[in-house]
C-alpha cells in the first residue's frame, strides 16, 4: 500500500475502536462485571509491590484508557507521593477517567492526556514504572512502534519496570457467517515478529516475566457479533543500568528461569489533563 493508503486505513481503524470503545464505556462501568474492564491485569498487579516500595514514584500508562490498571496503580503509589500519567487518544477515556479517579480519589494522583501514543513525549529517566497494556499494536506503522519502544527504553529509570501486554496475530471472525475479516488492527505483527522486535530494544535488561497466552473475546462491531482471536504477549523487563537490586522478583517461581535470546481541562491533542499458556523464560537476561 502507499502510505496515503496506510494512513487512510489507520484512520478507519481507529474511528471504529473510537465507536467500540465510546459505546463499551456507556455500557460498562469500571471494575463492574460484564466486560474487560472488570479487572485490572494481573501481571500489573504483580509489579505494585515493588513500585510502592519507591519514594514519589513517577508512572506512566500509555493507552490507559478509563483506568483499568492506573486507577490501582494509583491506589497502590498515593501514600508515597507518586504520580501516574495516564496517555489515550479518545476523549471519552480521558473524561471518565477524570470522573473514576474523583470516586476512587485518586485525583491528585492522576495526571490524564488527551493524545495518541505516538505524540506523546517521553523524557529521559523520567519513569520507575511503564505500562502499555494492548496498546503498542495501535501505533500507526511498524517503525512507528520500533521508535515509542526505544523512547519507552530511554524513559525508564535505573531499577525501572517496563510492562507490556501486545496482541499478535489477530484474527476476527463474523460469527453470523463465519466469514474472516479484516482484523482492526494498525500493526498486526506474528508472534515471532514481535518478541524479535523487543528483544533488541531492551538489550541487557533483565526480563522478569514474559508468556504467550491465546485469547478469545466476543465483541461487536456496528451491530455485528464478532470473535475476535490474538496471542496476547505479556513481556516485564527491568533497566538494570545502575541498579543493584536486580533480584526482588526472585521470591515468585518461575517454571523455566533462563535468558531468550533470539486544570478543568481543554480536550486538545496532547493536551495535559489537572486456554494455553506459553513460557519463555524467566528471570534471565536479555
Amino acid at each position: 500500500m502507499s502510505g496515503r493508503e496506510v494512513m487512510k486505513r489507520v484512520d478507519m481503524i481507529r474511528a471504529e475502536e473510537k465507536k467500540y470503545h465510546d459505546e463499551c464505556y456507556k455500557q460498562h462501568k469500571l471494575f463492574e462485571k460484564g466486560s474487560w474492564l472488570y479487572k485490572p491485569v494481573q501481571t500489573v498487579l504483580e509489579m505494585l509491590p515493588k513500585i510502592k516500595e519507591i519514594e514519589n514514584p513517577n508512572v506512566l500508562d500509555l493507552g490507559s484508557g478509563v483506568g483499568r490498571n492506573s486507577i490501582p496503580i494509583a491506589e497502590a503509589v498515593k501514600s508515597n507521593r507518586g504520580k501516574v500519567v495516564c496517555v489515550d487518544l479518545l476523549e471519552s477515556a480521558i473524561e471518565n477517567l477524570l470522573c473514576y479517579s474523583k470516586q476512587f480519589e485518586v485525583e491528585q494522583v492522576i495526571e490524564p492526556y488527551l493524545s495518541d501514543i505516538e505524540g506523546f513525549e517521553i523524557r529521559e529517566q523520567s519513569y520507575d514504572f511503564v505500562v502499555a497494556v494492548s496498546s503498542l499494536e495501535h501505533v500507526s506503522s511498524e517503525l512507528t512502534l520500533k521508535r515509542v519502544l526505544t523512547d519507552m527504553e530511554k524513559g525508564t529509570k535505573p531499577g525501572g519496570l517496563v510492562c507490556l501486554v501486545i496482541n499478535t496475530e489477530v484474527t476476527e471472525i463474523d460469527l453470523h457467517t463465519g466469514e474472516s475479516l479484516d482484523a482492526l488492527i494498525e500493526v498486526n505483527l506474528s508472534t515471532y515478529d514481535m518478541i524479535h522486535e523487543l528483544n533488541p530494544v531492551f538489550k541487557g535488561w533483565k526480563l522478569v516475566k514474559h508468556l504467550v497466552k491465546p485469547l478469545e473475546y466476543n465483541i461487536e462491531r456496528n451491530g455485528v457479533p464478532i470473535l475476535l482471536k490474538t496471542n496476547a504477549v505479556t513481556y516485564v523487563v527491568q533497566n538494570k543500568r545502575g541498579c543493584h537490586d536486580t533480584d526482588w522478583i526472585s521470591a515468585r517461581r518461575w517454571r523455566q528461569p533462563g535468558c531468550l535470546h533470539g486544570r478543568r481541562p481543554s480536550l486538545f491533542n496532547g493536551t495535559k489533563y489537572i486456554p494455553a499458556i506459553y513460557d519463555w523464560g524467566f528471570g534471565g537476561c536479555l
